[in-house]
């Protein structure tokens, strides 16, 4: 037992004085996480407001009246004008809609004859569009009401329920972390690649140390290297990016250790098929980048096109990003925490069984 933790702390000194190795394995992750972290929480500051087009052809006090009322809608940006340099500002794409209020014929309102009210709107934004066309319409009926002082039948009462709020950096930073944990288990095998090649691990099997001891050495260095990325993002995104984490830490730990258990059993499995480490690479890249776009874990995955899915299903990353978000922030699961973890399970039998199979030390 003497000799393994000897070993150990060899691989870890190893991959101290190879720079390249911690820069992609701890600072890497934590550059994206500052990087996209600083993106993405810019996108989330809470406002929203509409660009209105208003044509007052009514220069009376109702007209002036429904102008008022416009302007005390807080997410309208109103833009009064002529009618041509308001729609040719819809065409241009700077306006969501633009409402005509035309010139209003006394006699006909004192007849109850309705007046026609001509809202344009952006036929590429439509369900927006609906939700301001909407508004324009409660808030002429509330004009309505004002001008023939007719009586409210209902009141609205509000009630205030505190709803927590996820922003986009909430859904990115467990997506770095599945990411960080399959770069640490794909890419971790070259070193044992790199041995292999120079025939270190050949030569190690004519010593009483037993060959398989180097592998679990450098398997374990691995597994805490997956805590260490997970305490140092995590610590990131509170620290810079607010990032509340509210689940059970035994829960993320183990969470990402089944996760990158899983990418290094795969990683072996397709280490098995190189003789050189620049075979190597090429095999583990071609898996990498698929993985890492198509897994949902930057943006969600329903906003892919539907023949896409079928890989999106297929990606344990995909698996490993939805485990992370719900047991570190609680989001929802998209597939259920319990098919999160019978699918990377299941990964995680098959792939070790396919590398135990296919494994040769020379």
């Amino acid at each position: 037992m003497r000799m393994f933790w000897q070993l150990v702390i060899a691989s870890v000194k190893d991959m101290v004085r190879d720079r390249m190795s911690l820069f992609w394995f701890i600072a890497f992750p934590l550059l994206f996480t500052f990087l996209f972290g600083t993106i993405f929480s810019g996108m989330d500051d809470g406002t929203q407001s509409f660009d209105i087009g208003l044509v007052v052809k009514d220069q009376g006090p109702l007209g002036q009246g429904i102008v008022a009322a416009f302007k005390s809608v807080p997410v309208f940006e109103l833009h009064i004008g002529p009618e041509d340099d308001e729609l040719n500002s819809l065409r241009q794409g700077r306006r969501l809609a633009v409402v005509i209020i035309p010139e209003f014929n006394m006699q006909a309102m004192t007849a109850r004859t309705p007046t026609e009210v001509v809202v344009y709107y952006d036929e590429s934004q439509q369900a927006t569009a609906r939700i301001v066309v909407a508004s324009v319409g409660e808030l002429l009926a509330e004009v309505e009401r004002r001008v023939t002082n007719a009586p409210r039948l209902f009141t609205a009462k509000a009630l205030s329920i505190h709803v927590e709020e996820f922003r986009s950096v909430d859904y990115l930073i467990p997506g770095i972390l599945a990411m960080a944990s399959m770069q640490l288990g794909l890419y971790g095998t070259f070193t044992f690649v790199e041995l292999r090649e120079k025939k270190i691990i050949k030569r190690l099997g004519a010593t009483p140390l037993p060959r398989s001891m180097v592998l679990w050495a450098e398997i374990l260095v691995r597994l805490v290297m997956a805590v260490v990325q997970c305490l140092a993002i995590a610590v990131v995104g509170a620290v810079f990016f607010d990032l509340k984490i509210i689940g059970n830490w035994l829960l993320i730990v183990g969470s990402v250790i089944l996760g990158a258990s899983m990418f290094i059993s795969l990683g072996y499995f397709l280490i098995s098929f190189a003789r050189t480490n620049e075979a190597a690479q090429g095999l583990i890249q071609m898996v990498h980048f698929p993985m890492m776009f198509l897994s949902g874990i930057f943006f969600p995955i329903n906003v892919m096109p539907e023949f896409l899915r079928p890989v999106v299903d297929a990606i344990p990353l995909t698996y490993l990003g939805d485990l992370l978000r719900h047991n570190m922030l609680g989001l929802p699961s998209e597939f259920g925490v319990g098919k999160d973890v019978a699918i990377l399970s299941a990964w995680l039998v098959v792939t070790l069984w396919l590398a135990i199979k296919r494994f040769r030390w020379e």
